[in-house]
């Protein structure tokens, strides 16, 4: 799908339509071996680490801003360029987070959940990394750390009024990022009513909709996409998925999600029969992740949602986004033997 959805594009752009497909595919290569390498790896080592981990992290997301170091890619200092290719530190950040977090709640299991003394470090940890990718920025990415660590931080039991407080300064948390970015504003119009700026921004969601509207039942068939000709901006990477309804329609679709609903079904049911508290608390939060970033891609990609920029894992262009989600079926597996 990859390969159908940017060879118009990359033939146009590099004179290859192969470009996208090769350079994924040595992502893929690598995260399978990585996949495997991990899934050997006794994962309780993460716990010994876990500090050194996310302080390796913090200083990945500092150098990332500093002008000559991190790149830019579509208005956001959030790469490093490697022989070519480029690396998110806040893909890596994700996996530091939820294995910091894992070992804070097995840790505290005895404090009383809803306590400054319980919730504060975790609380302060979340808002720095928040802030540091926010400065990129990197609203999507952000979104789903912070959706992944309060969902696990809610199944270790903490009381439910805390998440209403949590949601209030959520709001205003959002109003003001929207108040000092007036791109984020126009996102949300747009969200709301695309057709008030079909040129502007509400292209790529109107363009998304084309796609999968049309698609019908059985689609139009392999390689048949009409959206990916220079309508729908990159189609590979965040609206993958407006391209495979287009070309495979509502059933293609259907299968795809159900394929989703088995994997992360089959991994919560592992991590609730995980016995030991730190392993339990890693397959939740690495499941949150993958669950919450698929439904953010998902839920923008038919208008559900602003626009986010988010990639659907193991499907959309991106090496950093698949390296991660292969890394976190391999930590997942090792958990789950």
């Amino acid at each position: 799908m990859i390969y159908s959805s940017s060879y118009i594009y990359s033939l146009y752009k590099y004179g290859n339509a192969y470009k996208y497909v090769l350079q994924q595919g040595i992502f893929f290569i690598i995260g399978t071996f990585l996949m495997f390498v991990f899934s050997k790896i006794n994962y309780n080592i993460y716990r010994k680490y876990a500090n050194t981990f996310l302080g390796i992290c913090f200083l990945l997301l500092i150098l990332v801003l500093i002008p000559g170091i991190g790149t830019i890619r579509n208005g956001s200092r959030s790469w490093f360029g490697i022989l070519g290719l480029g690396f998110q530190p806040s893909e890596l950040t994700k996996l530091a987070l939820i294995i910091f977090v894992s070992k804070y709640l097995s840790n505290n299991d005895k404090i009383k959940r809803n306590t400054f003394k319980f919730m504060g470090p975790i609380l302060l940890i979340i808002i720095l990394f928040f802030g540091l990718i926010m400065l990129e920025p990197d609203f999507g990415t952000g979104m789903v750390i912070v959706m992944s660590l309060i969902g696990l931080i809610f199944i270790s039991g903490c009381d439910v009024s805390i998440f209403f407080k949590l949601g209030i300064l959520g709001v205003i948390g959002i109003v003001i990022l929207v108040l000092i970015a007036p791109y984020r504003l126009d996102r949300i119009t747009s969200f709301i009513n695309p057709w008030s700026d079909p040129l502007g921004s509400g292209f790529q969601m109107i363009q998304s909709l084309y796609a999968i509207g049309p698609g019908g039942l059985l689609g139009f068939g392999f390689l048949n996409s009409r959206q990916k000709h220079f309508y729908l901006p990159e189609p590979q990477t965040d609206f993958i998925f407006s391209i495979i309804t287009e070309e495979f329609g509502f059933i293609g679709s259907i299968v795809l999600i159900t394929l989703f609903i088995i994997l992360y079904y089959h991994i919560i049911k592992n991590a609730i029969n995980t016995t030991n508290l730190f392993g339990k608390y890693l397959m939740f939060g690495l499941a949150f992740l993958l669950l919450f970033q698929t439904l953010l891609n998902l839920c923008v990609v038919v208008g559900l949602v602003p626009i986010t920029g988010v990639t659907l894992p193991f499907i959309s262009y991106g090496g950093s986004s698949l390296l991660v989600s292969m890394i976190s079926i391999g930590i997942i597996l090792n958990v789950s033997k």
